[in-house]
């Protein structure tokens, strides 16, 4: 399972880890509490469903998300950058997307940004198009984050 391999990996390394969830709507973080022994690394989140909510907890300039789109990859680094700082922790991993089944701001349902914050530099999104409905877009790019975090820190 990849959330056992990432938290082996985080406990291994006392590389303490974060998020800040939009479409996945706290399903990382869950995941991650599904493993034991992940406190010693793990301590607490976002889930930050609505724009408001971004500019609000994470600090996210509204202009941000009005000149590039929530679903954007700048919208995922500010996030996986402002959790990663907020929180003083090592690695922060965003989700923002269209879970289904409408289509936002021109994407269709599936279409998903990533991103992730490791260290003083180590930042960057990736754009993923799952399929299938909202809940498997949803397994699908928690699968895919405890992934790029992974591949990160190794």
């Amino acid at each position: 399972m990849l959330a056992e391999e990432l938290v082996k990996l985080l406990i291994e390394k006392h590389i303490t880890i974060t998020a800040a969830e939009s479409l996945t709507a706290g399903k990382f973080q869950s995941t991650l509490g599904d493993v034991p022994g992940v406190s010693e690394v793990f301590e607490g989140g976002f889930v930050t469903y609505s724009n408001k909510v971004k500019e609000q907890l994470l600090g996210i300039p509204e202009e941000v998300i009005i000149e590039h789109g929530v679903v954007s990859e700048p919208t995922a680094i500010w996030m996986a950058n402002q959790a990663k700082d907020i929180l003083h922790k090592d690695l922060a991993v965003s989700f923002t997307g269209v879970a289904g089944p409408d289509s936002l701001e021109g994407n269709e349902a599936g279409v998903t940004y990533i991103g992730i914050a490791y260290g003083m530099d180590n930042t960057y999104a990736k754009r993923f198009e799952f399929k299938g409905d909202r809940n498997q877009v949803r397994k699908e790019a928690v699968e895919a984050g405890l992934q790029m975090a992974i591949e990160m820190i190794k």
